[in-house]
């Protein structure tokens, strides 16, 4: 395995982060697809000995029943200096008032709640999961910084929004001398280019480190497109970010896969990790074989040839993903 650092800070992080929302007892939450703790302890012990050491989850994943799993894990197969955890606030956890978003209240209850079923005193780098229009930056942004300073949290990041969103949130956290924002967890891979407009510039310029979710587009990119999985068949979120025009590219994909003798998997991380913005891509897998495909992706170049193959066929798409 091999380690970069995250955007401009000191962390050094593998270049696989395995994304754990398919870690999850299944009745818990939406997630039908997920994986009970027997089958996730295999593939996290197995993440682990490989040399990842960056897990990212979140309170809202199977209901917290994922960071309970990821918790329990990682208290039996490695050593907590080790890891570098991430996980997420914003997604509501209970009904009611200030069951979620980025209230004070809600970020202040959410961080104790997510290191108790982590059975850890504190998290690597704690993301909003998304941007709140209900709340004002402020409060949010200070809040976090409290949580900072609280030890309960070593790093901040964030995830989906409008570039001037997130522009808004590092400018507020300079100018009040609060921790600031150090990675951006967007959507981003071959069939959802969309931030190359304005996102990733302004991280590159801002020195932080960009750790995309859905590399692989929900599975789209390592299969043919009309296959069905029983997580594309009852994934309605899913459902929602490709189309029928990003079909080009799926089997692009499939040509240069085939002609290198490499997994479709192998192809559409490696893209990735061709971007110098790229720290690390979020990787979720529910098999074994799929998470050694992601691990032999950090191995594999592709030409600038086979690069331009692959982004030919894009087209714009609407914004999605943000919420």
């Amino acid at each position: 395995m091999e380690y970069v650092k995250l955007g401009s800070t000191g962390l050094e992080v593998s270049r696989i982060c395995l994304g754990c929302m398919s870690f999850g007892e299944p009745e818990r939450g939406n997630h039908p697809w997920s994986l009970g703790e027997d089958a996730a302890r295999v593939l996290l012990r197995r993440a682990l000995e490989a040399g990842i050491n960056f897990l990212d989850t979140a309170n809202v994943y199977s209901d917290g029943s994922s960071e309970e799993i990821v918790g329990r894990a990682l208290a039996d197969f490695s050593s907590r200096d080790e890891i570098v955890l991430a996980t997420k606030v914003h997604g509501r956890m209970r009904p009611g008032p200030n069951g979620g978003g980025l209230s004070r209240k809600a970020i202040m209850s959410e961080i104790d709640k997510s290191l108790t079923r982590l059975g850890t005193d504190y998290v690597d780098l704690y993301q909003i999961h998304r941007f709140d229009p209900a709340t004002p930056i402020e409060e949010t942004v200070e809040a976090l910084h409290d949580v900072v300073k609280s030890g309960k949290a070593r790093y901040l990041g964030a995830s989906s929004m409008y570039a001037w969103q997130f522009a808004r949130m590092l400018h507020v956290a300079e100018q009040n001398g609060w921790t600031r924002f150090v990675s951006m967890q967007d959507h981003y891979n071959l069939l959802y280019r969309e931030e190359e407009r304005e996102m990733l510039p302004l991280c590159q310029d801002e020195g932080i480190g960009v750790i995309p979710w859905s590399p692989l587009a929900r599975g789209r990119l390592t299969r043919d497109w009309d296959d069905v999985t029983e997580r594309s068949g009852t994934d309605e979120f899913g459902k929602r970010l490709y189309s029928e025009h990003d079909r080009p590219i799926v089997e692009k994909v499939a040509e240069i896969a085939a002609k290198r003798g490499l997994s479709r998997a192998q192809i559409a991380l490696a893209w990735l990790h061709a971007k110098s913005v790229v720290t690390a891509p979020i990787v979720g897998v529910t098999k074994l074989p799929q998470l050694e495909d992601a691990l032999a992706s950090v191995e594999v170049d592709l030409t600038a040839d086979e690069i331009e193959q692959l982004e030919t066929p894009y087209e714009p798409h609407a914004i999605a993903g943000h919420s």
